[in-house]
């Protein structure tokens, strides 16, 4: 798989602690800085960049704008982040295509509405990084 020259864009709730674990999960994974760049949904890149929104609501979503310019959302876009990670996660990505999406956007769905309970709020709209990796993130 190649890479795309500019990395893709990761979106992430904001006020949403398995989202920030996501997203520090990704920027550990994605070292070299290459694959994606991240900041909240309604930031200022978000608003810049995502012109034509989805119809689904984004608040509960992980939403990825790929080099493409599609929008994906859900699991598509989690799956999409994971296969983009190579070794292991491109093989449990593959796996987890095999559930149908309605499937798939139903079981993330239920973890959508219970997330915040179970995850908590985040002190702050960014994930705290070391000052290295902050240039990753945009308003």
């Amino acid at each position: 798989m190649t890479l795309p020259v500019a990395p893709e864009r990761v979106f992430y709730d904001g006020e949403c602690g398995l989202c920030h674990r996501f997203v520090r999960f990704v920027v550990r994974q994605d070292l070299q800085a290459r694959v994606f760049r991240f900041a909240p949904i309604g930031g200022e890149a978000f608003r810049a960049e995502v012109r034509d929104p989805s119809p689904e609501p984004l608040a509960d979503s992980i939403v990825v704008l790929t080099a493409e310019g599609r929008l994906l959302t859900r699991s598509r876009a989690v799956l999409h982040v994971l296969s983009r990670l190579g070794r292991p996660w491109r093989a449990l990505a593959s796996l987890a295509r095999l559930v149908p999406r309605p499937i798939a956007d139903l079981a993330y769905g239920a973890c959508a509405r219970v997330r915040k309970r179970l995850f908590g709020r985040p002190e702050s709209s960014c994930p705290l990084l070391p000052p290295e990796l902050r240039s990753r993130f945009d308003p």
